[in-house]
């Protein structure tokens, strides 16, 4: 358990790294070609003001979207005593605790950190599932929040969003002549055409592929912290793979949701394009990691 945290620790630090240096290429790029060398520092304060409010208010409004309710003592007794006991186990406060009307199972985290946290839950996943499994789910959503996955999610999306941004902008300024150049460039210097122009159209898909690599990673994470939580890795394969078989997709889900959920909401299956495109690692290799604990 201890050797799969800390590879995976690792790696999401190294695709983070990638990202920054990802972000400085596009940006000398566009300077280098348009020499408006300003642009990179503004499209960075632009990406984080504009993340500020998704950031605090991002809670909700996926649980407005999902159509969410408050889960209750009353009604959902082993649902409310699990997640008190795994976040004392966990050492974080208690998340606040929701149900999706829907009987297809999946559960996912929100909040910006532990002290404003949300485990919400469908309540088909508490129909299909056991003690043991449900435990592993939550302690799976648990280790999200304690690993303040939310906040890293909110990072690379501005990452991400800045270099599509400056990208965007590069390529909008070979359309329109090239903008302001150097007085060495006056005269067009192809080969720094040609790499701008790769960083401009490579760049945005690169990013993209490493904020899906990165939110695969922290799946592999919250699963072998989960596993760490309750002591029993089986519970949580078990789980994935009552949550993989169940042939219902999650209707209260979307695109814009579904990275969130402890397994894709949305069932789509086959083809190499939409497993490079995922923003889950494969169910498979999961259980087979939770099982190799």
């Amino acid at each position: 358990m201890y050797n799969q945290i800390s590879s995976n620790v690792w790696r999401s630090y190294g695709f983070m790294f990638l990202f920054i240096i990802l972000l400085g290429v596009v940006g000398w790029a566009f300077g280098e070609y348009t020499g408006y060398h300003y642009i990179l520092p503004i499209a960075v304060v632009v990406a984080v003001f504009t993340s500020i409010g998704s950031y605090y208010y991002s809670d909700k409004i996926v649980l407005a979207m999902s159509s969410a309710r408050p889960a209750t003592r009353e009604e959902n007794a082993f649902l409310v005593n699990s997640v008190e006991g795994l976040a004392m186990a966990a050492g974080i406060p208690v998340p606040r605790i929701y149900v999706i009307d829907d009987t297809a199972p999946n559960a996912f985290a929100t909040g910006r950190d532990p002290a404003h946290a949300v485990i919400c839950v469908t309540s088909g996943i508490m129909q299909k599932l056991n003690r043991v499994e449900l435990e592993g789910v939550i302690a799976h959503e648990m280790s999200h929040i304690k690993g303040y996955d939310i906040r890293l999610s909110a990072i690379v999306a501005i990452l991400a969003g800045t270099i599509v941004l400056v990208s965007d902008w590069l390529l909008r300024s070979m359309w329109w002549g090239g903008g302001r150049r150097r007085s060495r460039d006056d005269n067009g210097n192809p080969i720094m055409l040609v790499v701008a122009l790769v960083a401009a159209i490579l760049a945005p898909i690169i990013a993209t592929m490493m904020k899906l690599a990165i939110s695969r990673q922290r799946e592999f994470l919250a699963d072998a912290q989960g596993a760490m939580l309750t002591r029993y890795p089986d519970g949580l394969a078990s789980a994935l793979e009552k949550i993989a078989l169940d042939p219902e997709p999650l209707e209260a889900a979307n695109k814009a949701t579904a990275h969130l959920y402890i397994s894709n909401p949305l069932k789509q299956h086959g083809g190499m394009l939409n497993a490079l495109f995922s923003t889950h690692p494969p169910t498979e290799e999961r259980i087979k990691r939770l099982r190799a604990m």
